[in-house]
């Protein structure tokens, strides 16, 4: 088969970044037009060091990128930004953007969240929601493709199983979540310096975070009614990984095992989803690179309740890897395919 050709617009940033590492290693991926606006005109490896050993591609703005001869771009520009551009590709593209600013399907959730009128309404509607494990039909024959955000992945592969089969209440959920700080992107910002994050903790955008109404979209979507959670952001000083711990109240009748159960038969076909055996303990250390995430179910010393924990790499299962997953649904390919490198560990 003929190699397909991509763009990837926002190759500066770190979920770029990544997307480009795990394009090189694709089968079926050829590189194309690289944009990144800020760094027009210098090469990859200026940018990004581990990346000069692809040779000296040069970086090229918006403007000058030739699309004529792509099939894809993937987007990993920040919200706002990338509906502006997004609007204005070439019709011929497939687009799998990284971005927030295609996930919520209400534009006036969006404009209460993100603080601006959406600039692209009109493809909201044929939209869909990327989270690979659930909407992979509607995935494989879409135009547009709204990556989900890190946090609402790891929450969402872990919560919506046990919400379809009605063994939480969906009235009662605490979402605990804490990220590495590539989660906030790489422009400068003064709480990301070292001597500002590291050797710390610190909670952010609590009870106001945008990762929020995205996840109640999907839960109260599986739930059939309006649903509100309780989710606090936290930073740790670590540069990649996320784990996401969800106190949950049990239906009635329902046990911890109950919801392990449910979790092992919903993902025991998925390629990139593992539930661990009873007393194991997910780390984001046993996730890091990979497409991988991992999750396991503990009862509560609290009767009636249960902790559901999960654990991804937020640039790869949160992000690149997930848009490479959704990238090979949408061109009939194996879901695996560029995604098959194990976690790195130590």
């Amino acid at each position: 088969m003929e190699k397909i050709r991509i763009g990837v617009i926002g190759a500066s940033g770190y979920t770029g970044a990544d997307l480009i590492r795990l394009a090189t290693r694709h089968p079926m991926i050829e590189l194309g037009p690289l944009v990144a606006n800020t760094y027009a005109g210098k090469t990859l490896g200026e940018v990004f060091p581990h990346l000069s050993f692809l040779g000296p591609t040069r970086l090229v703005s918006v403007d000058e990128a030739d699309w004529s001869n792509c099939s894809a771009v993937f987007c990993g520009l920040p919200h706002g930004t990338a509906q502006d551009i997004i609007i204005g590709l070439p019709p011929h593209l497939k687009i799998i953007d990284m971005s927030a600013d295609f996930r919520l399907r209400d534009a006036a959730v969006y404009t209460e969240w993100y603080g601006r009128t959406h600039g692209a309404s009109e493809l909201l509607k044929s939209a869909v929601y990327g989270l690979t494990e659930f909407y992979s039909r509607e995935i494989a024959s879409a135009r547009l493709v709204a990556c989900p955000g890190c946090y609402p992945t790891a929450t969402l592969l872990a919560l919506l199983p046990l919400v379809s089969s009605k063994l939480i209440d969906v009235s009662d959920i605490i979402i605990d979540a804490k990220s590495g700080i590539t989660g906030a992107g790489r422009s400068l910002k003064q709480n990301l310096l070292f001597s500002e994050a590291g050797e710390g903790l610190s909670p952010y955008g609590v009870a106001s975070h945008r990762h929020a109404p995205e996840i109640e979209q999907e839960i109260g979507r599986a739930a059939g009614q309006s649903v509100i959670v309780n989710f606090t952001p936290h930073l740790v000083p670590m540069s990649r990984g996320e784990l996401v711990t969800c106190y949950v109240r049990l239906s009635a009748g329902a046990t911890a095992d109950d919801l392990r159960a449910a979790l092992v038969t919903r993902y025991e076909s998925a390629k990139f989803v593992s539930v661990m055996a009873e007393g194991g303990l997910p780390g984001t250390q046993h996730v890091r690179g990979s497409n991988h995430c991992l999750m396991a179910v503990f009862p509560d010393r609290v009767p009636g309740r249960a902790i559901v924990i999960s654990a991804i790499d937020n640039l790869v299962k949160g992000s690149a890897g997930q848009a490479m997953q959704n990238f090979n649904l949408m061109f009939g390919l194996d879901e695996a395919a560029g995604l098959t490198q194990l976690p790195m560990f130590p």
